[in-house]
């Protein structure tokens, strides 16, 4: 399985009146995990979408056990857990800076044709470099 791990820290901005990351902007942070993960691999999302292929989001689902608050160093570990047909699937585990699991995801793809909006096959240099790097 191919790994890797992003640190962000927690930008005021980004909490609410609790002072809690406001729950919507781990999917951000979800993001920014996947497009360095894939960026690792040599993929570059820019590249991918001037050739015509877009990836957006189908499914995401989190487990929120622990909040994060502002100032915070948060590590996100992302694992690319399946890649086949026209979808890619991640989980992703965050962990505030003491270590301590706040939270679990899990987000599918799907990898879109942009000039006709309609699913297609992994390009080939994807699944190699998930492949090379498993």
């Amino acid at each position: 399985m191919v790994k890797d791990e992003i640190t962000v820290r927690v930008r005021y901005a980004e909490t609410d009146r609790m002072g809690y990351v406001y729950y919507g902007n781990y999917a951000t942070y979800f993001e920014v995990a996947r497009v360095e993960l894939l960026r690792k691999l040599g993929i570059n999302y820019v590249d991918l979408e001037d050739s015509g292929i877009a990836l957006p989001v189908a499914e995401m689902t989190v487990k929120y056990l622990k909040p994060a608050f502002y100032d915070q160093l948060l590590t996100v570990r992302t694992t690319v857990t399946e890649a086949q047909g026209v979808r890619i699937k991640f989980s992703h585990d965050t962990f505030n800076d003491a270590e301590e699991l706040i939270n679990s995801a899990e987000t599918t793809l799907v990898f879109i044709n942009t000039s006709n909006k309609k699913p297609c096959a992994i390009p080939e240099e994807v699944k190699l470099a998930i492949l090379q790097k498993s």
